[in-house]
């Protein structure tokens, strides 16, 4: 593929960053949604069970989780166009590997180890895409676009986790799949359903690649004087060393954990229980109920908890609402116990425990993020450490994921919610005890 000749058109002046940051950062969404949440509906219905699903779609996201290791050396080969290209397209193509991998025999074997390349380009995707948007905008289009960014990420959940999974049920429902027949009776019909809708994931991310290859701006100048493999190594350690040496770091470190500890057990057993039949303790939900669900209310609810909390934390500060927001965060697990015990039938209740739980993602999740830019990244190394700190977070939730599959099998639905909810619990104390190493100014 030849970039180089593009590389250098179009510049900042010929091209409106509304003409990529939207497309951007959508297929910086895309990717992730679809192996984390999107796919964990389609090995449901092609029968895996739920330890397999939980625990591999869990693993497999661990590129995310330590994308900050090879961030540094993405500056030692061609430019952050480049790489943001050249990712979309290699997730594109692998997304399409997945759509024909579902009728092989061993498809989950294929199809997983396939998502995990896919995890591995969708992180160094992140890096460049945030590197080009640093790059190419001032620090007054940088404040002016963040809300794009945030935005079109968004879009991509709602059209992957939303959109696409009731695309999925209406296909399945036009291959010949009978709501409530058996998985085996219907395997046939989701298989077909199942590629279509990663055929169409991998056309949007290859069609993207295209596009941002002639419209994705690149003015920087080849580095002069580019750092060696060894500094670049010498470096990071030293960067590593630094964030160890922070004051309270192993406190924060904990919180960090901790914060997100029950959304991570949570997070891949959710939609499992959804989708489950009443008979195993699940709700029954068709693909095109949740889809709308998710896709519709959940998103508009994130999107609010996420604006209220940041007005909430602008006029009162972070240290007198960081439990608060905690609660709040937390909320969500309190709904999914009550859906697990009550079992209730009616479509606005079940709505609401959905909603609920968008809102109080969106809402708590200020709060964690806000904590690591303002007590944990600040000093030497900001951004690395911003990173970093990260990649903890991540690793808090994706450890949980791995085994919250088996102990839903061990204990059903109804017994591991309530034991989620227990689970929270650590993080509520440790929130209201934390120091603060840094002033927190409000301002009003």
């Amino acid at each position: 593929m030849n970039l180089r000749k593009n590389e250098t058109k179009p510049n900042r002046q010929s091209v409106s960053p509304l003409s990529w940051v939207p497309t951007a950062y959508f297929a910086m969404g895309m990717p992730f949604i679809a192996i984390n949440l999107v796919s964990v509906f389609m090995f449901k219905d092609l029968g895996i069970s739920d330890t397999q699903i939980a625990f591999w779609t869990s693993i497999i996201m661990m590129p995310w989780t330590l994308k900050f290791l090879w961030s540094p050396f993405l500056e030692m080969y061609r430019t952050k166009k480049f790489f943001v290209v050249l990712t979309q397209l290699i997730s594109g193509l692998l997304f399409g590997l997945v759509a024909f991998s579902l009728f092989f025999d061993y498809f989950f074997a294929i199809s997983i180890s396939t998502m995990a390349v896919i995890a591995l380009s969708g992180a160094t995707h992140d890096i460049a895409c945030d590197g080009v948007y640093m790059a190419e905008l001032n620090k007054a289009d940088q404040a002016k676009y963040i809300g794009v960014q945030g935005a079109f990420y968004n879009v991509a959940k709602l059209v992957a986790n939303g959109g696409l999974v009731a695309l999925a049920g209406l296909l399945a429902e036009h291959f010949g799949a009978l709501e409530g027949a058996s998985l085996e009776a219907n395997k046939t019909a989701n298989s077909y359903a199942w590629m279509v809708i990663f055929a169409v994931i991998a056309g949007v991310l290859v069609l993207l690649s295209l596009y941002h290859m002639r419209v994705l701006p690149s003015t920087q100048k080849p580095i002069e004087g580019k750092k060696t493999t060894a500094e670049v190594l010498n470096g990071l350690v030293e960067v590593i060393r630094n964030f160890f040496t922070k004051k309270h770091i192993f406190y924060y470190i904990c919180f960090i954990i901790l914060y997100r500890l029950a959304e991570g057990f949570i997070m891949k057993i959710a939609p499992l229980f959804l989708r489950a039949s009443r008979e195993v303790g699940g709700l029954g939900l068709s693909l095109k109920e949740i889809g709308t669900l998710n896709g519709v209310f959940g998103s508009a609810a994130f999107v609010l908890g996420s604006l209220l909390a940041g007005f909430y934390v602008s006029r009162f500060g972070l240290k007198k609402t960081l439990f608060s927001l905690c609660c709040i965060f937390n909320l969500p697990f309190a709904a999914y116990a009550f859906l697990a015990v009550v079992q209730p039938t009616d479509l606005y209740l079940i709505g609401t425990c959905i909603t609920l739980e968008y809102f109080g993602y969106g809402f708590g999740f200020v709060g964690l993020t806000l904590f690591m830019m303002q007590q944990v990244a600040p000093g030497k190394h900001q951004m690395s450490h911003y990173a970093f700190a990260s990649g903890i977070m991540n690793l808090g939730v994706m450890l949980p994921g791995m085994v919250s599959g088996y102990l839903s099998d061990l204990f059903g639905y109804r017994e591991f919610f309530i034991n989620v909810l227990i689970a929270a619990v650590p993080a509520l104390i440790i929130t209201l005890f934390i120091p603060f190493t840094y002033d927190d100014q409000k301002r009003v």
